[in-house]
């Protein structure tokens, strides 16, 4: 876990406040009870917009939940420009790392983010992007907070991400695995295992579409994906493997 304070910087949603401030001293007691009103009323409006600056991770979306905040959609935002170290080409949002942001009482920013297998060697390394994005934009009390459970599987890669995996010449996964749609309605049911399909699915060569491709390698570039080659266009490519 990361941790650094300072003080998040000011939502849209205090605008209000700023107007109560900015208008000379009222002379008079109507005016003054005019003022009073008027701040308690930005108040409630602030205090609405704080109970809802915590957010899930959408299901294949690179944009917030509805239902945030102000805070929560920049932090989004934000975190959708920071890469994966080992595939840069794809966000760690689009990637589905990170699983949560809140905004806490005390101003922090809570981001709870998903390593890709246990034990990955990247994510001190996202850790510290996320960090160092955050604190580029201001936002200085940053607190990460890794969540093992629900695992993530490459369900959580966003339609968006897959289509930058093929642009990059990366084939994307081509099957699901493991079914977490049950976690993304928000029931409470353990995510399960797919069948196994009785043949494995064709593999897209990203650079000519052909399915004409074969595997030479179960470890590609990284150990999370094969090394296949195109017998059509005969260039070899790495394919993210399903897990």
């Amino acid at each position: 876990m990361t941790t650094a304070s300072a003080a998040l910087p000011t939502p849209t949603g205090t605008a209000t406040n700023a107007a109560i401030v900015a208008p000379a001293t009222p002379t008079g007691a109507a005016t003054n009870a005019a003022v009073a009103a008027e701040a308690s009323t930005a108040v409630c409006a602030n205090s609405t917009v704080a109970s809802a600056n915590s957010t899930a991770a959408p299901a294949n979306s690179t944009v917030a939940p509805a239902n945030a905040g102000a805070h929560a959609r920049q932090i989004w935002a934000w975190l959708g420009e920071v890469a994966d170290p080992e595939i840069p080409v794809i966000s760690i949002v689009d990637l589905g790392i990170v699983r949560d942001v809140r905004i806490a009482a005390d101003g922090a920013c809570d981001v709870t983010i998903t390593p890709t297998y246990s034990g990955c060697p990247a994510m001190q390394v996202i850790a510290d992007a996320i960090t160092a994005s955050l604190h580029a934009r201001g936002v200085k009390n940053v607190r990460l907070h890794n969540q093992l459970s629900p695992a993530w599987t490459t369900d959580w890669m966003s339609e968006a991400g897959k289509a930058a995996l093929k642009g990059y010449g990366i084939a994307p996964p081509a099957q699901k695995v493991i079914d977490i749609s049950g976690l993304r309605t928000g029931a409470a049911a353990a995510v399960s295992r797919r069948a196994a399909t009785p043949t494995a699915p064709a593999i897209a060569c990203p650079h000519c579409g052909s399915q004409h491709t074969e595997v030479t390698s179960q470890f590609g570039s990284t150990p999370c994906k094969a090394l296949y080659r195109c017998l059509d266009c005969r260039e070899p490519f790495d394919y993210f493997k399903c897990h």
